[in-house]
């Protein structure tokens, strides 16, 4: 008998998504409700296959208690990036027990990347970009790695740089998803009263966009809600969402 072929392991290093992907669920899911999208992708193609990315900030009960009615055991990824306020972390544990979330996963900045670029831990006050890529960025691209899609909490109303915020999005081969991408504040107001969801305890002192203590400040009446985010400093996004958008390009 002859000497069987031999049979080569193959690599697919194919992106999971492309923006060719994202295009087509926009497509699929233009004028589907926000939960039943949900539902359809949590319930089928993406089950086990997706994460949802929470700041535990002003409004992220929205987004977490719609995930959770459909799925408690969808993994939720938190980046803590030491330079958290207190009190976003005490209401993280405190949502994630009401909503009975089972797999909240803490990623936090790498030490010895710490030790090697931010050992006073003063970098936000000079370098804020580099200090969001640092403490934001690569520990959610770690914590992203099992996965081929994340949820995201982005709104389009937020700033500048949101509006005409797609639903769907290409993220380094990933799907990234934006259920709330044209939910006005009126209509998430509305969510948290219908489901009795309890507001971040600094939101009722004026932080309306709430990050890292050191760069959020309280945002004035008739502001913008991101104001007082990185206030003084020609910076809107810490580097976790890039826009697609032509002519938009926040700093990374």
């Amino acid at each position: 008998m002859g000497e069987a072929a031999r049979v080569f392991d193959m690599i697919d290093a194919r992106p999971a998504f492309t923006a060719v992907d994202a295009a087509a669920m926009q497509a699929r899911f233009d004028g589907v409700e926000a939960s039943e999208m949900l539902r359809q992708l949590l319930t089928g193609e993406l089950a086990g296959r997706v994460a949802s990315v929470s700041s535990f900030g002003a409004e992220s009960a929205v987004l977490l208690h719609m995930v959770a009615s459909i799925d408690v055991d969808v993994p939720v990824i938190f980046t803590n990036t030491q330079k958290m306020f207190g009190e976003t972390l005490a209401y993280r544990d405190e949502l994630s027990e009401r909503l009975g979330l089972t797999d909240l996963r803490v990623f936090r900045p790498d030490p010895r990347l710490l030790a090697a670029k931010d050992k006073t831990g003063l970098r936000w006050s000079y370098d804020p970009d580099g200090c969001c890529d640092l403490r934001k960025v690569e520990p959610l691209r770690r914590a992203l790695l099992p996965f081929d899609a994340w949820i995201s909490g982005r709104k389009g109303f937020q700033s500048g740089t949101r509006i005409a915020l797609p639903r769907f999005e290409e993220d380094e081969g990933r799907l990234k998803i934006n259920p709330l991408a044209d939910w006005p504040k009126e209509r998430l107001e509305a969510y948290f009263a219908e489901h009795d969801l309890r507001r971040h305890p600094l939101e009722s002192q004026g932080y309306l966009s709430i990050g890292c203590a050191p760069c959020t400040s309280r945002v004035a009446p008739g502001e913008n809600p991101r104001a007082g985010r990185w206030r003084g400093w020609d910076k809107v996004e810490c580097g976790i969402h890039v826009s697609t958008l032509p002519g938009d390009e926040p700093a990374f």
